[in-house]
């Protein structure tokens, strides 16, 4: 009887490290890349803080109402694309949801209306 596949090829169960020189290479070239990558005394630059997607405990309240505006614009926005899509059920219920959302914009830009501008 002949089998529709092969056998799989014949596997050397030996680590590529066990042998000495396989090790050392190894070694070698950890050095090599951390010569090249990582130098010695060499510190790696801080990280900056953008703030973005960020809600931090110094975050202004202006910041983050204009950050929840755009957002909330984003969201009604993609909605109503999606409800142009979709079957008429489903269409009402993303353009439930833009309302929704659209009422939530109008109150965070209420607020941001209402917020006491220093000067």
């Amino acid at each position: 009887m002949i089998k529709p596949t092969p056998n799989p090829p014949e596997i050397d169960p030996v680590s590529p490290y066990e042998s000495l020189d396989s090790k050392k290479l190894h070694e070698a070239a950890d050095r090599a890349l951390d010569h090249y990558l990582c130098p010695p005394g060499a510190t790696p630059s801080p990280r900056k803080n953008r703030g973005m997607y960020a809600v931090t405990a110094d975050s202004k309240n202006e910041d983050l109402l204009m950050d929840a505006s755009e957002t909330l614009a984003s969201a009604k926005t993609i909605a109503q694309d999606v409800a142009s899509l979709v079957p008429a059920s489903q269409r009402r219920a993303l353009l439930g949801i833009a309302q929704l959302v659209m009422l939530g914009e109008l109150a965070v830009n209420r607020a941001l209306d209402n917020l006491q501008m220093p000067g």
